[in-house]
């Protein structure tokens, strides 16, 4: 009874074949091109700004320029106080911000109870949506007055003013990315120490900020990047006095501020020197960025 007789898939009609393979390959070459845009742009942005600020450092020689301790257009460009400047406002952030940012992504992702999590969470997230010009104002109106009346200085606009800043500026990206660093972890590392009889604190430093700390060291990295690249807000904190710092209450001026305040009326060489720090700024980024590459490597193998 018909046991001869086989049946056949209905083959897929050639044509449909053939438009199902283009829809295929136009999207490889579409996301091919959105992956290549960052890269173009990175290129493009790193050649002109190289373009620009080389004039200035063959002009006044790459040492003078970096470690030179007096900026003076058109004759002295020595950007040296502003880059110790940076450092240390970004330091002392560092120092301020990340442990505080830490603890509370520790404290939203495993010890909080939902409702005050569902509470400080937005909380944060609204910290992240704040102009830096909003950053500046309420670093003007309570912090400098604040470091007068502490220290009994006649004025505010100081390196600490910038630091206590930028600290603040850090916490969002920080918290967040190490928020959901923690949260993405299995749940076997938190039940297997806790059932070999760890405590819930234990366990939470020992086991799981070690486990998650790709993702933490991340947004440590990118905290520290906004930091440095930060401008209107230490414009309006720290003094913006190009000179060698000699203490946290003093005032000074960064590598971002230094470009952000002349670059209206530079010209010449001038301008190209504030093309040239620019320069410097794109160093420190991709030293960030590789040492990130690195630690990450390193942790893998």
């Amino acid at each position: 009874m018909n046991s001869g007789i086989q049946l056949q898939a209905p083959k897929m009609p050639l044509l449909l074949k053939k438009s199902g393979d283009l829809i295929e390959t136009s999207f490889k070459i579409l996301f091919l091109c959105c992956a290549m845009a960052g890269v173009i742009s990175v290129s493009t942005i790193g050649w002109f700004v190289f373009s620009e600020g080389l004039p200035a450092l063959k002009e006044a020689g790459v040492i003078s320029f970096v470690l030179g301790k007096e900026w003076l257009p058109p004759a002295l460009y020595g950007i040296l106080p502003m880059i110790i400047a940076s450092l240390i406002s970004t330091t002392g952030a560092i120092i301020i911000g990340v442990p505080i940012a830490i603890f509370t992504a520790i404290f939203l992702a495993e010890l909080a109870p939902k409702w005050l999590a569902n509470l400080v969470r937005p909380a944060v997230e609204l910290l992240a949506g704040i102009p830096s010009v909003v950053y500046g104002f309420f670093g003007l109106v309570i912090i400098v007055p604040g470091i007068e009346a502490i220290f009994d200085i006649p004025a505010g606009n100081t390196l600490l003013a910038g630091i206590i800043v930028l600290a603040i500026m850090i916490l969002p990206t920080i918290i967040t990315i190490s928020e959901t660093s923690l949260r993405a972890l299995p749940s076997v590392y938190k039940e297997g120490a806790l059932a070999l009889g760890a405590s819930h604190i234990y366990t939470i430093f020992n086991v799981l900020v070690p486990a998650a700390k790709s993702g933490i060291l991340t947004g440590v990295i990118l905290g520290v990047a906004r930091a440095i690249g930060e401008t209107m807000a230490i414009i309006m904190v720290m003094g913006n006095a190009p000179a060698m710092p000699g203490s946290l209450l003093e005032p000074a001026r960064t590598l971002t501020a230094n470009i952000a305040m002349e670059m209206s009326y530079a010209t010449g060489i001038h301008s190209s020197a504030l093309y040239a720090t620019g320069i410097v700024l794109l160093a420190f980024i991709v030293l960030l960025n590789g040492s990130l590459l690195y630690l990450n490597r390193k942790k893998a193998y």
